[in-house]
C-alpha cells in the first residue's frame, strides 16, 4: 500500500498574517521563515495524525483488494474518490465504474467498497485510487484547535531557529501541542 501526494494543497491552515500576529511580530523581515516554518508544522501535523488539513489529491496504489471487500483509506477526511484503475496483464489501465461505490469519507479510517472490483493482472501496484482528502480548500473548514496547535509548534522552531537550520525542522514540539492534537490522532490497538 502506498500512498503517492499528485495534487498539494493550495494554502495553507493559518496565514503568514495569523503567525506574525501570534508572534508578535510587525516587520517583514522573517516573512520567508515563517513561510516555511508554517509548511513544516502542516506537514509534522499531518505525518502525525493521517489528516489532510486543506484538501489535497492523493493516489493510493495496492497490490489486491481487501479480501473482506473493503479497503481502509488511512489519509482523512477523504471528500471524494475520483477514479479507480485496475491494471490488467499486459500494463493496460482498466477503468473501474464507480457508479455504483461506498464511501465513508468520515470514517477513521476511511472506508470505500466498490461491487464487483476486476482482478488486477499487474502482480505490484495493479490498483491505483485517486481520493482527494482535506476538511475542505480553505482553512475556514480545519479545526481551531489544530490551527492553534500549529501556530504554538511555529513559534517554538522560529524561537530555535538558531539553534537548529529550518531544513531540520522539527527539532522539538512545544508544551500544550499534544494536547491540542490527541483527539485526532489515530488509535491502534
Amino acid at each position: 500500500m502506498t500512498y503517492i501526494l499528485t495534487t498539494p494543497p493550495t494554502a495553507e491552515p493559518i496565514t503568514l498574517a495569523e503567525t506574525k500576529a501570534h508572534l508578535r511580530l510587525d516587520d517583514g523581515h522573517e516573512d520567508a521563515l515563517l513561510a516555511s516554518l508554517i509548511i513544516t508544522a502542516r506537514e509534522h501535523l499531518e505525518r502525525d495524525t493521517g489528516l489532510c488539513l486543506i484538501a489535497q489529491t492523493w493516489r493510493l496504489c495496492l497490490d489486491a483488494w481487501p479480501r473482506d471487500g473493503i479497503l481502509k483509506i488511512v489519509k482523512y477526511p477523504v471528500q471524494a474518490i475520483q477514479n479507480v484503475t485496475v491494471y490488467d496483464h499486459g500494463g493496460a489501465p482498466v477503468e473501474v465504474s464507480l457508479e455504483e461505490h461506498l464511501l465513508d469519507g468520515e470514517g477513521r479510517p476511511a472506508r470505500l467498497w466498490l461491487r464487483d472490483p476486476p482482478t488486477p493482472g499487474q502482480v505490484m501496484n495493479g490498483i491505483e485510487i485517486v481520493f482527494v482528502a482535506g476538511f475542505g480548500e480553505t482553512a475556514v473548514e480545519v479545526p481551531d484547535g489544530l490551527k492553534r496547535a500549529m501556530l504554538l509548534h511555529v513559534a517554538h522552531m522560529f524561537a530555535f531557529r538558531g539553534v537548529v537550520a529550518p531544513e531540520d525542522q522539527p527539532a522539538g514540539i512545544p508544551d500544550g501541542y499534544e494536547r491540542l492534537i490527541a483527539s485526532y490522532r489515530l488509535r491502534r490497538l
